[in-house]
């Protein structure tokens, strides 16, 4: 059993209002879907999703559609949500969402203008 933190309804709502906007509470998870433009940007989704639940060795539950992916994520072990949801909500969101383009650096970013090389509907 872990000694992690659980988080009550109100708790989670707030920090998901605050530090994770597009991530909701519903049925004891916090969960997220990600639009993509088709079934290749789906695949990477979910497998950047499992790169980084691997690694955090905390693993979510997946949703996998044509166009898009559900994510869902709670602590099975403490029965509720922890500051683990949490983390890697937070890490996913950030690679995910990442847009190079917008950093002002060396690299580009994919070009959404053209539909042969969309990936992810940004938010």
């Amino acid at each position: 059993m872990t000694s992690s933190k659980v988080y009550s309804n109100q708790e989670i709502e707030d920090k998901l209002k605050s530090e994770l906007p597009h991530w909701f509470f519903e049925n004891g998870w916090i969960r997220r879907k990600y639009k993509t433009s088709g079934w290749k940007s789906t695949l990477m989704v979910v497998n950047t999703v499992g790169h980084l639940a691997e690694a955090a060795w905390h693993h979510p539950d997946l949703t996998v559609s044509y166009a898009f992916v559900i994510v869902k994520l709670c602590t099975h072990d403490a029965k509720g949500i922890t500051d683990k949801d949490f983390e890697l909500a937070t890490k996913i969101e950030q690679v995910i969402h990442w847009q190079p383009a917008l950093e002002g650096g060396a690299l580009t970013g994919t070009p959404n203008d053209d539909v042969r090389f969309k990936y992810i509907k940004y938010d």
